[in-house]
């Protein structure tokens, strides 16, 4: 990385762009995108596409409730950018995200560490990819001309949306490569794999009660605890599942007949998101069974077991999303080292390539997103891994040009 990356780095990083289901303040995409259009021109980068998507992604199968609900307006500050080098095919696809999680955090530089948000995740990878494909353009004469560059600068990978509205559509209108790699923090170790998730809300929807009475309504808090213990110990015997947010209330002198619970699960395989929708309703039913034995006979309580089958629900937030599988890749054999098979990996927009005919697909780039504090406190890169992400993007771009994009 050149001063020039470093400063366009730093530009990147003093731009908010959490995107409005992160957070209701700024969000300058759209400056960004133009920022790293701009750069990428002077590599010889040519803009193919730079837009906020239509509307109507919001209606696809797999679209998560959340983003759902939001409603349209919010697309427009969500745009996406493709740029390419030379030809169409064969071509290398490059995928990156401008967006961050929230909170915005100031920028800095010491001279050795990047801060601040996207620093790792992944504006900082996507300068360095910059850095990379300019150093294999000087390299070899056949990067441009008998192979191409694309470069999918991409909103909506943040904030649960799981590229719907901006890789997806992008992948669909033909925006891809024969070797797509996604750049995501994996310590320079390339995933040829990509787990989806779903996300379950159980639901209890009861009367309710005062403090002084309650065995009048129904209490969501003591059900749905129970259920959060009796799933996360009857899932496990099933598959990996996080057991996330439990909420009913916030006050002391009542009891709170509604509430939810919140549980998403990992999945690398359409077979095993079955199976763990299949073990996660039969787990709820159990839960509910076993809730009415232990709480039917006490008076607080009798009437929420009574009434448990009736008022509780699942809800599915999101599902139906695919999950990329592996598939060898010899180009990056020997060049970089593989993630393990027998090591889970993680979920990012490499989904959408799951079932493009002709491709090639890893997820790959510098630092791990719990060791460089990404979507927390204190996000940071270095230097000197930036520019080893740099020295592998040259020579994935050389060899697949020498090679004819084999």
């Amino acid at each position: 990385m050149i001063r020039e990356d470093r400063d366009l780095l730093l530009r990147l990083l003093d731009l908010p762009t959490a995107g409005p289901l992160e957070t209701t303040g700024e969000v300058r995409l759209w400056e960004a995108m133009r920022a790293y259009a701009d750069a990428a021109a002077g590599i010889g980068f040519e803009t193919l596409y730079l837009g906020s998507p239509e509307p109507s992604v919001l209606n696809r199968p797999g679209v998560p409730v959340a983003v759902r609900e939001a409603g349209p307006d919010f697309l427009a500050c969500q745009p996406s950018l493709v740029l390419r080098l030379g030809p169409a095919s064969p071509a290398v696809m490059f995928n990156v995200h401008l967006d961050t999680v929230a909170p915005f955090e100031p920028a800095g530089f010491d001279g050795v560490r990047f801060i601040g948000r996207g620093a790792i995740d992944a504006k900082g990878p996507a300068v360095a990819l910059l850095a990379g494909v300019r150093a294999a353009v000087a390299a070899d004469p056949a990067v441009g001309r008998d192979a191409g560059v694309l470069i999918q600068a991409v909103s909506g990978e943040e904030g649960g949306a799981m590229g719907t509205f901006g890789t997806r559509p992008l992948v669909e209108a033909g925006f891809h490569g024969e070797l797509n790699i996604f750049c995501e923090p994996t310590g320079l170790r390339y995933l040829p794999r990509c787990s989806a998730s779903m996300t379950a809300c159980v639901r209890v929807r009861g009367d309710d009660a005062i403090d002084d009475e309650p065995h009048r309504g129904h209490n969501a808090t003591v059900l749905l605890g129970f259920l959060a213990q009796h799933l996360a110990l009857d899932l496990a015997d099933h598959g990996r599942v996080c057991v996330a947010g439990l909420h009913t209330g916030h006050l002391h002198n009542r009891v709170y007949g509604s509430g939810e619970l919140l549980l998403n699960i990992p999945y690398d395989s359409r077979e095993a998101a079955a199976k763990m929708t299949s073990a996660l309703e039969d787990g709820v039913r159990s839960g509910i069974a076993a809730f009415v034995a232990r709480f039917s006979e006490i008076p607080a309580f009798a009437r929420t077991a009574a009434d448990a089958a009736a008022i509780t629900d699942v809800r599915w937030l999101k599902r139906d999303l695919p999950a990329l599988t592996a598939r060898d890749i010899p180009l990056l054999d020997g060049l970089v080292p593989r993630w393990p098979d027998d090591e889970p990996g993680f979920t990012c927009d490499a989904l959408w390539l799951a079932d493009v005919p002709g491709t090639r697909t890893a997820v790959l780039g510098p630092g791990s997103l719990g060791g460089n504090n990404a979507h927390s406190a204190g996000e940071y890169a270095d230097v000197e891994e930036l520019d080893r992400f740099s020295d592998l993007v040259r020579e994935i771009v050389v060899r697949f040009s020498r090679n004819g994009g084999a």
